[in-house]
């Protein structure tokens, strides 16, 4: 019996959302193939009727991470916006939280895998660089800043969060993320003007 229309789609979008909530947890090189099929409820000697290889699938898991990311930070924005904050304070507000710091499986993969993508290979590289420049423009774009101040805005809450997620100090951890948001809202203010 023939499987359902779209049912490859479905199997492969399984695969990218594991390998995901795998890469944002525990980065590329620590996790393996069968580690992934497995947590997408697979074994793995389906992977390569899906793709060519790891590299592949790491790509395309960047870019369905940044757009997961994107889609819930414009929901946190048009949440949690009011005569109090901006959309781009409440995005700020839970990019630094200790519960986007916490939650790593379905944070950003941004931060997760910034220390490693140097060591990847090329296309790998090129992946990453093309999703960075896309949260930058939507991270700027919220804001209202020019692109130089965005890279700069990114920079601090990318490295805030890393930096936060590192350290084995949990009261120094916090502070980190305090400090972040501070300095991100003050960012925004001055960019915006």
């Amino acid at each position: 019996m023939p499987y359902p229309k779209g049912h490859k789609l479905k199997v492969r979008n399984h695969i990218i959302t594991s390998a995901a909530k795998a890469f944002r947890t525990h980065g590329v090189r620590n996790i393996s193939l069968p580690h992934i099929m497995k947590g997408a409820g697979l074994t793995h000697g389906g992977f390569y009727s899906h793709f060519e290889n790891k590299d592949q699938l790491v790509m395309e898991t960047c870019h369905f991470a940044i757009g997961d990311t994107i889609e819930m930070l414009q929901r946190i924005a048009d949440k949690n916006k009011n005569e109090d904050q901006t959309s781009i304070e409440a995005v700020i507000d839970f990019y630094l939280s200790s519960l986007h710091r916490d939650q790593t499986e379905v944070g950003c993969i941004l931060p997760a895998l910034s220390g490693e993508i140097s060591q990847l290979s090329e296309d790998i590289r090129q992946a990453y660089t093309q999703e960075l420049q896309r949260f930058i423009a939507f991270i700027t774009t919220m804001a209202g800043m020019n692109t130089a101040d965005g890279y700069a805005l990114v920079s601090s809450m990318v490295g805030t969060v890393a930096l936060a997620r590192a350290v084995s100090d949990a009261k120094f951890s916090d502070d980190l993320l305090q400090a972040g948001r501070v300095q991100a809202k003050q960012m925004v203010k001055v960019g915006s003007r």
